[in-house]
C-alpha cells in the first residue's frame, strides 16, 4: 500500500473514494457485470484525473500536452487501483477467520 501512496498525487487521494464508492453503486444497482466494473473504474478515474491535470496544468506545447496525457492515464489508473484495494480491504476485514 505505502508503494502504491508514493505515486499518487495527494490531491487526487479524494478520487479513489469516490470510485470506490461509484463501484459499490455499480454493484448493487446490478446494471453491470462485475467484470466491467473495474474497466468502468479505470475509465472514470482516467477522466476525472485528466479533468484536475487539465485544470491545474498550463498546455502550451505538444510536449506538455502529452505529460498532462501521461500523468492522467498514470494518475486515473492508480487510483482506480488504489479504489480496488480499499475494496478488498473492507471484504477481507469483514471475514471472520
Amino acid at each position: 500500500m505505502e508503494t502504491i501512496m508514493e505515486y499518487v498525487k495527494p490531491e487526487l487521494l479524494v478520487v479513489a473514494i469516490v470510485l470506490y464508492f461509484v463501484g459499490m453503486a455499480l454493484k448493487q444497482s446490478q446494471a453491470v457485470k462485475d467484470k466491467y466494473i473495474p474497466l468502468i473504474l479505470g475509465a472514470a478515474g482516467i477522466l476525472i484525473c485528466a479533468v484536475w491535470v487539465l485544470a491545474v496544468c498550463d498546455v502550451h506545447s505538444p510536449q506538455t500536452a502529452a505529460k498532462a496525457v501521461f500523468t492522467a492515464v498514470t494518475q486515473g489508473i492508480l487510483v482506480a487501483g488504489l479504489s480496488t484495494y480499499i475494496n478488498q480491504i473492507m471484504k477481507q476485514s469483514a471475514k471472520n477467520e
